[in-house]
C-alpha cells in the first residue's frame, strides 16, 4: 500500500521551482551572475485533500546557491491561515518571520528531522532550508482557501536572514532585524487540525 502511494506521487508531474524564479531573493549575487537556470526543488500539490485542507509534498535536493544553502523561495499565507509542516526525509531548517513594512517584528528558527512537526503562526512567512548533503522531503497541511503571497519576500530580496556556509547573515534590505529566536519542533502531529481551517480570527491557534 505504502509502495503504491509512493509510486503514485512519483508519477505526478510536480511544479518545479527554478533558479530564474528566485533571482530576486538569492544571497550570493556574484555567483548568480554566471549560474545556469538550475532546477532547485519540486512541489507535489494536493496529494491528499480532507475537510477543506490540502496535503503537499516538497522535495529539495542538496545544493549550494553559491555561499547559501538551497531553500524555498518563501511565502506568507493569505488571510492569516496557519500551516503545518513535517519532515519526511532528511533535515530541515524552517525560518518564520513576521514583518511590518521593512521592520521584522519576530523571526523564529526551528530545526526539524523526520517525525517532527512545525506550525507556521498566523501572518508569518516561511522558508524551508536544506542544510545537509542529503535530499530533504517535507509534507505540509494547509487550507485550500489560502493563497501563497510571495511579493513581501521578493520586495525585500529574501527573508531577514540567509543561511550560508558562514552561518546566519542578515539581509541589509530590512530596516530593523531582531535576534533569531530558536524554537523546538513538536514531536507528534496535532490530533486536531481544525486550527488550520480558520483564517485570521478563525477557529483557534496551535502554538
Amino acid at each position: 500500500m505504502l509502495k503504491n502511494k509512493k509510486q503514485e506521487i512519483e508519477n505526478r508531474k510536480p511544479d518545479i521551482r527554478c533558479l530564474n524564479d528566485m533571482r530576486k531573493v538569492i544571497y550570493d549575487q556574484e555567483w548568480l551572475k554566471t549560474a545556469p537556470n538550475l532546477e532547485l526543488y519540486y512541489m507535489y500539490r494536493g496529494i491528499k485533500k480532507k475537510d477543506g485542507l490540502r496535503y503537499d509534498i516538497t522535495v529539495i535536493p542538496a545544493r549550494m546557491l553559491g555561499k547559501e544553502f538551497v531553500r524555498t523561495k518563501g511565502n506568507r499565507n493569505s488571510e492569516g491561515y496557519q500551516e503545518l509542516y513535517t519532515v519526511l526525509k532528511g533535515e530541515a531548517i524552517f525560518l518564520m518571520q513576521k514583518v511590518q513594512g521593512e521592520i521584522v517584528k519576530d523571526v523564529i528558527i526551528t530545526t526539524a528531522k523526520p517525525g517532527n512537526w512545525v506550525v507556521v503562526p498566523p501572518d508569518y512567512a516561511v522558508i524551508t532550508i536544506n542544510p545537509s548533503k542529503r535530499v530533504l522531503k517535507t509534507g505540509n497541511w494547509v487550507s485550500e482557501k489560502t493563497k501563497n503571497i510571495y511579493r513581501d519576500i521578493e520586495k525585500m530580496g529574501g527573508a531577514c536572514y540567509f543561511y550560508t556556509q558562514s552561518g546566519w547573515m542578515k539581509n541589509k534590505n530590512y530596516t530593523k532585524v531582531p535576534k533569531l529566536r530558536f524554537e523546538k519542533p513538536f514531536k507528534s502531529m496535532p490530533k486536531n487540525l481544525d486550527f488550520l481551517k480558520g483564517g485570521r480570527g478563525g477557529t483557534g491557534r496551535r502554538r
